[in-house]
């Protein structure tokens, strides 16, 4: 299954106390199909709001578009005063890859934006970041340098022409910043010390720019040649720290920014925390997050904890999630909950009714007098548990006394059988909405030949979609004959049958998927892709008609039989 693309925005407003103007930016945002709003932070002293939202790409480019042009309409930056460095007001409006989008894609839809503000709008605009088109225009705060007032100035100099928009200083709207970066993981570690002066020692033990280097004799800060001081840097690559003292939770912390996941993700953080505290006498009590995480760092430190106990890592996603919340203590200040901390569950719109359900519901609801949830949707539930009863016999086998050697592989093939258990289970409900499509293009009127254009065109849409959900389940359900195999030659032999039980799940899940393919192919009016429909079907189910007799001698043998 593919996984969607989705991107986050965060653009800061330079507007933090009217609230009635963040009211109406935040709204045009809201208008676009795709897009969920996430969080609105308002700062009186800064007089600046951050908003984030998220959703597909072209949705939120649209909606950071509409975003930027109500902020030029309502706020005048001529009168604006606050804090915080400004030079616009949409400031700076950054876009980060949540979900199956790469950073080099996010760049593509951060100069897309911008092109359309400069062109559309007449803002100047610079990119910065991932996007920026030269490296001494990446950092924010060096195209932020001069501010708003020293604009004007700013632009006259060729190196700092923007890459979009006018070269000319706009008064009122002044200029935007747009780039892609990475996400930005606000994260505290809770130490059993009240002493913010230890805070900071683990803070600079853990931080990427260290602290000063003294020389050991007379104490005095060691400097360069240049003059600059000479830094000990700290063992976490792109991470910013300090220590400090919450009254609240009556704690001292270590407050950190993890500016890039890949250097130093979650609990690479959170370990190097604890052991910077050992060493000097104190314990890590738990940590608290701020703001919203990725599920995939979530699923990471799950992983890596899982890893650390001798487990398998064939779980499905929520004993992940719930590995990582006790194994960091995301507890400890305050309740976490996955639904309203990580952000692709948040996005989550859509409903899966059908796998939602206990298995008494299912069987009722399949039964009732209505032609869906049917045979398709039953196909990929039957895929679904052939797949999971591979992946138990990985799993009992990874913790098996003698099988220690190898662990590591039946914990992999435990991890590709639980994917596919996710894939099938999604395509439960997948079937269903295919149909559904179907009855709404058949219900579509058909009073004039243009009318009649539209409804036919949307029938054979919907049919493909009907064709290519079970087509997906064959694929997948396909896919557990390999790792069923390898369980029958080396799983723990106790539960070769559960293995069997899998191998005939899965060919059964197969063989309705099929049925399915063939009755829906009948309304597509494209031969040819007709035949390249079942072709791939009939390609699918010989190889499985094949392998589906060896691999069930391979778990009768193993039987003794």
């Amino acid at each position: 299954m593919k996984i969607p693309q989705i991107i986050e925005c965060v653009p800061n407003f330079s507007e933090g106390r009217n609230l009635a103007k963040i009211n109406e930016i935040t709204r045009v945002i809201e208008t676009v199909p795709g897009v969920k709003l996430l969080h609105t932070d308002p700062g009186k002293s800064t007089n600046r709001t951050v908003v984030t939202f998220a959703g597909s790409p072209k949705a939120v480019i649209d909606a950071a578009f509409l975003a930027i042009q109500k902020a030029a309409e309502l706020i005048d930056m001529a009168t604006h005063k606050g804090e915080h460095p400004r030079m616009g007001a949409t400031d700076v409006c950054p876009l980060i890859p949540i979900s199956g989008i790469t950073m080099e894609e996010t760049v593509k839809w951060a100069k897309i934006l911008a092109e359309r503000v400069g062109k559309e709008l007449h803002i100047p605009v610079f990119l910065y970041e991932a996007a920026a088109s030269a490296p001494y225009r990446s950092n924010l705060a060096d195209i932020r340098t001069g501010e708003y007032e020293g604009l004007a100035e700013k632009m006259q100099d060729p190196r700092w022409k923007p890459d979009f928009g006018p070269h000319l200083f706009q008064e009122k709207c002044g200029a935007t910043v747009i780039g892609a970066r990475d996400f930005l993981i606000a994260y505290n570690v809770n130490l059993n010390t009240k002493s913010t002066s230890l805070a900071n020692e683990v803070a600079f033990d853990i931080r990427y720019n260290g602290r000063p280097k003294r020389n050991t004799e007379t104490g005095k800060l060691e400097k360069d040649n240049e003059g600059n001081v000479i830094r000990i840097p700290g063992t976490c690559p792109g991470v910013k720290a300090i220590g400090w003292y919450i009254d609240e939770y009556k704690l001292a912390q270590v407050s950190m920014n993890l500016t890039d996941m890949k250097q130093t993700n979650l609990h690479q953080a959170y370990e190097a925390c604890a052991n910077s505290a050992i060493s000097r006498g104190m314990h890590v009590t738990g940590s608290e997050l701020v703001g919203l995480i990725p599920l995939h760092s979530m699923l990471e430190a799950g992983r890596y904890f899982l890893q650390k106990q001798g487990r398998s890592l064939g779980v499905p996603d929520s004993e992940l999630i719930e590995t990582a919340v006790q194994s960091l203590g995301l507890n400890a200040v305050a309740p976490f909950h996955p639904q309203e901390r990580i952000i692709e569950y948040m996005l989550q719109q859509k409903q899966q009714p059908l796998i939602g359900l206990n298995l008494r519901q299912y069987i009722y609801e399949t039964a009732a007098d209505s032609p869906a949830p049917g045979g398709g949707s039953a196909s990929a539930y039957l895929g679904a548990l052939g797949a999971a009863l591979g992946t138990m016999v990985a799993n009992l086998s990874a913790h098996k006394k003698g099988y220690e050697a190898d662990h590591d592989f039946f914990s992999q093939e435990a991890q590709k059988g639980q994917a596919l258990c996710e894939g099938l289970l999604n395509l439960v409900d997948a079937d269903t909405e295919a149909f559904n499509e179907i009855m709404k293009a058949l219900r579509l009127p058909k009073n004039s030949p243009d009318e009649k254009k539209l409804r036919k065109k949307a029938i054979q849409k919907a049919t493909i979609q009907a064709i290519e959900t079970p087509m997906n389940t064959i694929k997948l359900a396909y896919q557990c004959f390999d790792l069923i195999r390898k369980m029958a030659l080396k799983g723990n032999p106790n539960s070769v049958s559960d293995a069997g039980v899998g191998l005939i799940s899965a060919y059964a899940a197969m063989q309705g998927a099929a049925l399915n393919v063939k009755i829906n192919v009948v309304g597509l009016e494209n031969e040819s892709k007709k035949q390249e429909f079942l072709v791939q079907t009939n390609e699918y189910m010989a190889k499985a008609q094949t392998e589906f007799p060896e691999i069930m001698k391979l778990v009768e043998q193993k039987i003794g039989l």
